[in-house]
């Protein structure tokens, strides 16, 4: 892991290079001391710098202008503040687009990406490699001996597109020539004699844009993100060449990019870094009003969609990350301003570190008067005077001081696990097994399977730790992964919702962990194709079912919600009114018990839910889409006791529970909304934040919007 300081770090991104565009009659010496002294009173320990101005490092082919960051670097370590240093390959100056079109990116064979935006070039052109070499090794050759830098950011966001280049195709398929051996091979790999695609030469390959095979799919989205992979690892290679030791290298993630598989890019690195935004005002209001069919896009909505982006960020390594990028004043465009209500920005940092952030970093410091982010408010206005924003993070940022290392790299608390398959929702992109209100394809049809479950255990009070499939077992990579003994002793509970894609061996090693003492349960899709998304001949959940105590030849989209009941007398219990939605699997049972059931004239003759006890562990297999109160009591059935240890909390109230690197437990309470509440203590706490003593079984007062940091006493 990073070598960080033993605090949360906590800043903005920061371009003293837009000062003369702000103002051009202000001196940018005044506006830099200003500035820094307002992040200092802020209590600002880092910034981030550079990454967005290749062309003010080059402005003209081979002439480096490089100084004019040394003040910034400067004023920044007299004042405390730690520096992380961007470079500049995400946005191409304009000369290089000029001079060299040839490493403009193709979105389609033959189709140019036009330029005027960002990451419109081809990365793997050489001829943009020895330019970004170039760029790169000049800064950070600059400005690596520089005491005030603790970091390196290479690149920025990447993965914004899939890139169709004759290049990069033909790398493809070298690629494939590499991984099969020969056309006869993958051709019987891929099923190619189906609609007459049976290759007699690796020149037959047919560029993607038409086409139709999943298994090519699969191969092909596989193929981009190790482009993107091998793109950062190369940066990170030149960046370490002049590090000094102790300095790390990241790339900031956003983590629904079509072009990327966090955990690959993430094991180049030397941490995890995301940049996770989110709508705030009413969107963070708990009770939750979004609607269970609300789509989750670049921004997230709710607050368990926002628990879900961090549980994310902490699984690219299994490790703490840190937070690149996030909300300072209203995020998106012209037509969607809304800034948070007081007390927001708060809540949502604290949420982050309580689930594993090293570092909360806003974008940006001074809102933009020019470019397309003009309205995406920083943590100054556009008058660069500081307001409410600046308030807010003032008090935020005092209280990392008074928490030091205490809450730096907690390591987040989960009642059950959940695996998560990048391939799997590739593929689904493409070929969904869900479709829309409207009956067209949905692609996002892999989160709005894994999704439920995840919101079932939020709403439930249960914390979440995802995995990566791969994380566990990786038959086909260079993982050592996990033994199934030791997953069932760190994870009582693994849910594996929507894991189409899956070989041979991960399916037996989800056997053995239920057999060793877990409770493996297995959602829609799961286990259905094998590593090359080819349907398993056996009837599914294919090498599970005798586990499983039941198999299944017949499934059934939804077109209307079905209600369900459970089994009188049995575990489940169900709100009245749950229901099943989209999704149905004709679950034919063998061995197993029926926990829940659809009350439907058809499909009625099938259970939703079923359980079996396998060796010292247990198989439940769920063959529906779980509506709110159904995945709500689900969750509540698989951890009966939540381990924050907080019991009768009211509807806006969170616990989130970690534990700190020197061992003592954290508890972080939040109430979102405007009602102030009372809850009650489990333990004797101590108030990290004010220094109070909470014993056991006192009442706490949480006003509106508000959050409470607590740490267990040390005799507990």
């Amino acid at each position: 892991m990073a070598d960080l300081p033993a605090r949360v770090l906590f800043g903005a991104a920061y371009y003293h290079e837009y000062t003369p565009a702000y103002d051009p009659g202000l001196r940018p010496e005044e506006r830099l001391k200003t500035d820094l002294d307002l992040m200092a009173e802020a209590h600002f320990s880092v910034i981030r710098v550079g990454e967005s101005v290749w062309s003010t490092w080059e402005p003209e082919n081979g002439r480096f202008e490089l100084d004019w960051l040394q003040p910034v670097l400067d004023g920044a370590q007299e004042r405390g503040i730690s520096v992380v240093v961007g470079t500049p390959t995400y946005a191409v100056p304009p000369w290089l687009a000029r001079q060299y079109p040839e490493i403009a990116g193709e979105q389609a064979t033959g189709r140019r990406i036009g330029w005027g935006g960002r990451q419109e070039a081809d990365f793997t052109h050489p001829a943009f490699r020895f330019h970004a070499e170039r760029v790169i090794r000049k800064v950070v050759a600059r400005y690596a001996g520089h005491p005030a830098v603790i970091g390196w950011q290479v690149d920025n966001e990447p993965g914004l597109h899939l890139f169709h280049n004759r290049g990069v195709f033909e790398r493809f398929v070298d690629h494939l020539r590499h991984r099969y051996g020969d056309v006869e091979t993958l051709n019987r790999e891929w099923g190619l004699v189906y609609w007459s695609h049976r290759l007699t030469d690796w020149a037959d390959l047919w560029t993607p844009d038409g086409n139709a095979q999943p298994q090519y799919d699969v191969a092909w989205r596989e193929f981009q993100a190790r482009q993107v992979t091998e793109f950062i690892s190369w940066q990170a290679g030149i960046v370490r060449e002049y590090a000094r030791p102790g300095q790390f290298v990241t790339t900031c993630v956003s983590y629904t990019r079509q072009g990327v598989r966090d955990d690959d890019l993430s094991a180049v690195l030397d941490i995890a870094s995301g940049n996770p935004y989110y709508d705030m005002q009413d969107g963070l209001l708990l009770p939750d009003p979004t609607p269970d069919d609300h789509r989750q896009i670049w921004k997230t909505t709710g607050v368990w969609a926002m628990y879900r982006t961090a549980d994310w960020m902490f699984s690219s390594r299994q490790e703490p990350f840190l937070v690149t990028e996030t909300n300072a004043g209203s995020i998106g465009f012209a037509w969607d301003n809304r800034p948070a209500y007081d007390g927001q920005w708060r809540q949502a940092a604290w949420a982050h570190v309580a689930r594993g952030a090293r570092m909360i970093e806003y974008w940006q410091w001074q809102t933009l008067r020019f470019g397309a982010e003009t309205y995406w408010g920083g943590v100054l206005p556009h008058s660069g005077q500081p307001g409410r924003v600046h308030a807010e993070l003032a008090r935020l940022g005092a209280e990392f001081d008074k928490a030091g290392a205490l809450v730096a790299g907690l390591e987040p608390d989960a009642d059950l696990a959940m695996v998560y398959s990048t391939p799997s929702k590739w593929l689904m992109e493409k070929h969904p097994p869900l479709a829309t209100a409207d009956g067209a394809p949905d692609p996002t049809a892999y989160d709005g399977i894994f999704d439920p479950f995840y919101r079932g255990a939020f709403d439930a009070g249960r914390q979440v730790r995802v995995i990566h499939a791969r994380q566990l077992h990786d038959p086909l990579g260079d993982r050592e992964g996990m033994a199934p003994e030791e997953a069932a002793r760190r994870h009582a509970v693994l849910l594996v919702p929507g894991l189409y894609l899956a070989h041979d061996g991960t399916v037996d090693w989800l056997a053995a962990y239920a057999g060793a003492g877990g409770h493996l349960v297995l959602g829609p899709r799961t286990a259905y194709a094998d590593h090359e998304a080819r349907a398993r001949l056996a009837p599914a959940p294919g090498r599970l079912a005798d586990a499983a105590g039941v198999r299944y030849d017949e499934f059934s989209n939804l077109v209307h919600d079905l209600s369900v009941r459970g089994t009188a007398g049995g575990p489940l219990r169900l709100p009245e009114h749950a229901r099943a939605t989209r999704w149905a699997d004709g679950l034919v049972v063998t061995d197993a018990d029926v926990l829940v059931s659809y009350e439907h004239p058809h499909f009625g003759r099938w259970p939703a839910v079923t359980t079996r006890r396998h060796g010292a562990g247990r198989i439940t297999c769920v063959g529906t889409v779980p509506d709110r109160g159904f995945a709500r009591a689900l969750a509540a059935w698989l951890a009966p006791t939540a381990r924050h240890g907080w019991r009768d909390l009211p509807a806006s109230v969170t616990a989130t529970t970690g534990t700190s690197p020197d061992g003592r437990r954290v508890h972080v309470l939040h109430n979102w909304g405007w009602a102030p509440t009372r809850v009650t203590a489990p333990a004797d706490l101590t108030d990290v934040l004010d220094g109070g003593e909470i014993p056991s079984g006192s009442e706490l007062e949480l006003g509106a919007w508000d959050v409470r940091v607590l740490v267990t006493s040390p005799e507990n």
